[in-house]
This record gives structure tokens, sequence and C-alpha cells, in this order.
């Protein structure tokens, strides 16, 4: 297993670091173009949220970002300083009463991008797995 970490100050322009982790992932490892997309946005997605909704968008607080690369899938793990959430009660953002309203659709869309989602300590710590074609020995 390769594990890879970093550590962001909670500030939405710290997107573009997340962003460039994953790009240098892609390169690196060889990450097919299809299961990239998804990792961008579903990743992206939950630093989003760590940042805004764990975070509060204190500047003194971090979000830690790791990634680790198995055979058969890579899995993210986004943690916040946070207290955590309900995320077993989270409004479905596809029902009518919620259509327009503006937020409530980030964890909905990571569990459509993600293969997995699972939450850790009361939700301040996600973890997102992408099932990958495991690579032909040559």
């Amino acid at each position: 297993m390769n594990a890879i970490k970093i550590q962001i100050p909670s500030m939405m322009q710290n997107i573009r670091i997340v962003e460039s982790f994953i790009d240098h992932a892609k390169e690196r490892h060889e990450i097919d173009d299809d299961i990239y997309g998804n990792i961008m946005i579903a990743v992206t997605e939950s630093v989003n949220n760590a940042i805004k909704h764990g975070n509060k968008e204190d500047h003194n607080k971090t979000v830690n970002l790791s990634m680790e690369l198995h055979d058969n899938f890579i899995r993210f793990w986004v943690e916040d300083e946070g207290e955590g959430f309900d995320y077993n009660n989270i409004p479905d953002p596809t029902a009518p009463e919620n259509v327009e309203k503006l937020g409530g659709r980030g964890i909905f869309i990571m569990r459509q991008l993600a293969d997995e989602v699972r939450f850790h300590k009361n939700g301040s710590l996600v973890e997102l797995i992408f099932y990958v074609q495991p690579t032909e020995a040559s």
C-alpha cells in the first residue's frame, strides 16, 4: 500500500491544492479518466464540506486528506476538526421539497460517484473508496 497525505488550512481557495493532489495521483498512478473525474468531484466535495461545515471556515483549523492506493481500489480519507454531524439523517436532495434548495447535495453526489462512502468519528472523518482495474503485469 502506498499512502500520500496532505494537510490544508480551512480556506475555500485551498480546494485548488486538493485538485493538484488528485492530478498528481492520476499521473503517478495512471488512474483511468472516468474514475479520475469521479474522484475529483467526490473528494473535492468532501473537502469542501469539511472546510465549510466541519471547520466552519475557521482558518486556524485544518483538513487532513490522505490517499491509499491498493491493487483494486483507491481510498481517500478526509478529516476535519469539527464535531461531526448526523450522517444517518440527511434529507434526500431529490425529494420534491428539497429540489429547489441550494445546499444538501454534497453527500448525495459523493455517494453517487464513489463506490463506497463511510463516515467515522461522528462524521468528521469521511472514507471514500473507488474501485479500479488491477494493473496488468508487463
